[in-house]
């Protein structure tokens, strides 16, 4: 396989690279950050899921300056993620803040700050974490918060569990590329494993963990896979 089959293999839909820069976004508000640099983040992410075009078609073509929000420090940024379909900062921002702390802007009433204080006060990083401890009491003494907090914050979160049992892509996606990079790291029979279905699309919540192996031996990737602690 040459490098533009294996870039073209990889390559992010338009709504994936938004769905980054709009995760991106979150953690920078997340972090404090001026306001400014998040709202730079989210019209660009906009206008890459209006554009009406493929981004990597555009990217080829050496045009991604042409999409409105995006400067210099954006250029950069896209080109290393369509090139190689990572991205160091987003990378960068996941060891900084768990991605579960993102996970929390889902709850309604609850905003980046909020979510700020909830983890760096009490720890909790899940959704599930933050119910634990509206239950407990725990929230109401936190700055800024209390009794009618607390039981929005409860309230919230018992909407978003009649909303959807699926589960979220800030919390199926660290433990895919766990998975992924311990069948290709630890099984010799596994020759390619990516991940596949709504995980791969990188919709906002997830059913299942879909996951594609390409493999001659699929009872050894079978024997690894069900050997892996996340599976266990």
């Amino acid at each position: 396989m040459n490098k533009e089959d294996a870039v073209a293999e990889k390559a992010l839909t338009n709504k994936e690279v938004a769905r980054i820069l709009q995760t991106i976004a979150d953690y920078l508000e997340i972090k404090g950050e001026i306001i400014y640099k998040a709202l730079a983040y989210r019209r660009a992410a906009d206008n890459i899921v209006n554009l009406g075009r493929d981004i990597n078609e555009v990217w080829r073509a050496g045009k991604l300056r042409d999409i409105p929000g995006v400067g210099e420090a954006l250029f950069k940024k896209l080109d290393e993620l369509l090139g190689t379909g990572r991205l160091g900062y987003y990378e960068q921002l996941q060891e900084e803040i768990p991605s579960g702390v993102v996970e929390l802007l889902a709850i309604p009433d609850v905003g980046p700050k909020t979510a700020k204080l909830l983890w760096e006060q009490l720890g909790i990083a899940s959704v599930a974490e933050a119910e634990r401890a509206a239950r407990q009491g725990h929230l109401r003494d936190l700055p800024g918060l209390g009794v009618k907090s607390e039981a929005k914050i409860l309230a919230g979160i018992q909407a978003l569990h009649r909303r959807s049992d699926r589960i979220p892509l800030g919390t199926a996606w660290p433990v895919a590329q766990e998975v992924l990079v311990a069948l290709e790291n630890d099984c010799p029979a596994v020759q390619r494993a990516t991940a596949a279905g709504s995980l791969r699309r990188m919709k906002a919540t997830i059913g299942d963990i879909d996951l594609l192996v390409a493999s001659t031996e699929p009872e050894a990737v079978m024997e690894a896979f069900v050997s892996l602690p996340q599976v266990g």
